[in-house]
């Protein structure tokens, strides 16, 4: 499968996103919970290039294999925290909007309220969301793992 467009910088676009990231990254969040949070949603979406680039990333923050390769299975192994497993909860609720899908219920919001606080968890609600756009851009282009990233 070929890419369908080659990468052209729009100055307006990659502001845009700088100042996203930035926010992101400055709303308090610890790197690994954001990079865990970026590499589940990806999965979710089936989005190579951004889980190839999120293990890449999340291992030049110190994340390790083994929870690396557990991220999918978050919820069946003793690798992850309290916060952790509550961002991705978030995650996986805010990710997951086909039909009849109950999104981020009051319980999922409330658990992952009891470890982030209101900049924390704008921080990381926007990293699902910028995930999301990614991704549905990376499928709508056929961009390709280790390709362009």
């Amino acid at each position: 499968m070929e890419a369908r467009m080659q990468s052209r910088a729009n100055a307006d676009v990659t502001t845009a996103v700088q100042h996203l990231y930035k926010a992101v990254h400055t709303g308090g969040v610890d790197p690994l919970v954001l990079e865990l949070v970026h590499l589940r949603a990806s999965q979710i979406n089936g989005c190579s290039p951004c889980v190839f680039a999120g293990v890449a990333s999340a291992k030049k923050h110190g994340e390790t294999d083994e929870r690396l390769h557990n991220v999918v299975t978050w919820r069946e192994t003793p690798f992850f925290t309290e916060p952790e497993r509550a961002a991705l909860a978030l995650t996986e609720a805010a990710t997951r909007i086909q039909d009849g899908a109950p999104g981020v219920t009051d319980e999922i919001w409330d658990a992952a309220a009891a470890h982030f606080d209101e900049k924390q968890l704008s921080a990381i609600v926007l990293n699902i969301a910028l995930t999301n756009f990614f991704n549905r851009i990376n499928r709508a282009t056929r961009e390709q793992a280790g390709k362009t990233w």
